[in-house]
């Protein structure tokens, strides 16, 4: 579910980078020149010190990084673009380069700026590892990891986890990191701010929104984590519905149902076959080396529910499903492999959210309800709330769950294929922004921002200050990716 960080190349030359915006800081901040992994041009990168606890001025501080992406042209907007990080766990300076470089348009005149939260990347990192793993990345040839949720979430390694980190677990929440954002805006001289947020980034910038509603111009939700009680954890439902519709789109393709027919009775008969841990034999995804790996049906589901999240894997899965009924893995196991790689995960921070903000509203009757009839079933979130039962807990503001309510211009993009925040999660947090308009794109899975006129979207959103008048047709008529049949047809 989270893989290990990828590094970040630092160049040591320092040179002053002056926020040339409304609000100037009295002294120049002194930067240096970076590079991002996944983003061809440079930037500049500071760490901006703040307090852990921001109610003991004599506490601890703690550094975040910070890095600034500089708009292309000479005449340069006064609100740069803020990206917010999903997760909750992910590093924006380790995982958004990617985005900032879709969004080449908003950077013509306004600078993009990254954000390492509090707990992930160069800003003090909860990372929780097993004994047999380092801080290097996995080597190429290293075994195929244990995918099931009791490894994901084991208990022994966030035990001992407890006993290294150098961190007050208290004060990692969202609203405290949305604190230090704050600062860092002022130390950087914006005046008011633009902001993107991903996933759980949505949430972040929700409560932004809430708490400093004078700073902000625009806000882009993308994929949205409501505040309410409808947690990401008990995503089991929406797994489900995602992955119902996937075979009836399956069922209504005349190619599809020919070559895969009753899919969905193959799949049921092969979750049945797994109700008893499986030993099977899979080439790993880069050595090609056979490994054996004990397949159970709820590390299978786990997998699958993973890869609902990206469209290319959904047009896979027909053929990924049909392949391991028929004894072979080998299809799903490189296609998580290659999902996991393409993340970076702070685990300790994804517990001081989701222990605080999330575990500590679900009932057994949550759980219960969420997951019947589910093929994905209680053992995500049991294994999550297990982790929970050992990690602090913190204090959260009161009404930290009510739903945002804001005059603010508000972009909301959901995907229809996103089986972790549906597009009906949009449609809730827009009931309290009057100014807000909902894009749901039909091709589109966890994340509208891949979509490729969705990034042109976003910089007439910001250039207008508005989304009324935006066109959403090109995001509207874009499909989903056609299934793979077989590799004949594939390379014709």
């Amino acid at each position: 579910m989270l893989s290990f960080r990828f590094k970040v190349a630092w160049l040591l030359i320092a040179l002053p980078l002056v926020a040339c915006q409304q609000g100037d800081p009295a002294e120049p901040l002194e930067f240096s020149r970076c590079w991002l992994e996944g983003l061809a041009t440079e930037a500049r990168c500071k760490t901006v010190e703040v307090l852990e606890d921001r109610q003991d001025p004599e506490g601890r501080r703690i550094g975040l990084r910070v890095a600034v992406i500089p708009a292309r042209n000479r005449n340069v907007e006064p609100d740069p673009l803020f990206l917010l990080a999903g997760g909750p766990g992910l590093a924006a300076t380790e995982s958004l380069p990617p985005i900032a470089a879709m969004l080449s348009e908003v950077r013509r005149e306004r600078d993009l700026v990254l954000v390492d939260q509090r707990g992930t990347g160069g800003s003090n990192p909860l990372e929780c590892l097993p004994d047999t793993l380092d801080e290097e990345e996995p080597d190429a040839l290293s075994e195929i990891p244990d995918w099931s949720p009791a490894s994901i979430f084991a208990t022994d390694v966030f035990e001992r986890c407890l006993s290294t980190l150098e961190a007050d677990l208290r004060f990692y929440t969202t609203p405290i990191a949305m604190d230090d954002l704050d600062e860092v805006r002022a130390a950087l001289g914006y005046e008011r701010i633009n902001i993107w947020g991903g996933s759980y980034g949505t949430r972040a910038a929700l409560v932004y929104l809430r708490q400093y509603p004078e700073r902000v111009r625009t806000i882009v939700l993308d994929g949205v984590h409501p505040l309410d009680n409808r947690h990401p954890l008990l995503c089991a439902q929406n797994m489900q519905s995602a992955l119902d519709l996937m075979l009836r789109r399956c069922a209504d393709d005349e190619d599809c149902a020919k070559v895969f027919p009753d899919l969905d009775k193959t799949l049921e008969e092969l979750l049945s076959s797994l109700e008893e841990p499986l030993t099977v034999t899979v080439p790993h995804p880069r050595s090609g080396i056979p490994q054996e790996v004990v397949m159970t049906r709820d590390g299978f589901t786990m997998a699958l529910g993973h890869l609902l999240y990206i469209p290319r894997f959904v047009s896979l899965m027909p053929w990924t499903i049909t392949q391991a009924a028929r004894g072979d893995f080998s299809p799903l196991s490189a296609q998580f492999l290659a999902f996991s790689a393409d993340l970076t995960g702070y685990a300790g921070k994804q517990l001081a959210v989701g222990c605080s903000e999330d575990v500590a509203l679900i009932s057994e009757e949550d759980v219960e309800q969420h997951s019947r009839d589910s093929v994905f079933g209680e053992a995500l979130t049991r294994a999550f709330m297990d982790a929970c039962a050992i990690w602090p807990r913190a204090e959260l503001p009161e009404g930290y769950h009510d739903p945002v309510t804001s005059d603010a211009p508000v972009l909301i993009l959901s995907g229809a294929l996103d089986p972790v925040t549906p597009p009906s999660w949009g449609d809730d947090v827009a009931e309290g922004l009057p100014n807000s308009r909902h894009l749901v794109a039909p091709g589109a899975g966890h994340g509208v921002v891949v979509v490729p006129c969705v990034p042109g979207l976003i910089a007439d959103f910001l250039d207008a200050g508005s989304a009324s008048n935006l066109d959403f047709a090109c995001a509207e008529d874009y499909p989903p990716t056609d299934f793979f049949l077989d590799f004949a047809r594939e390379f014709q």
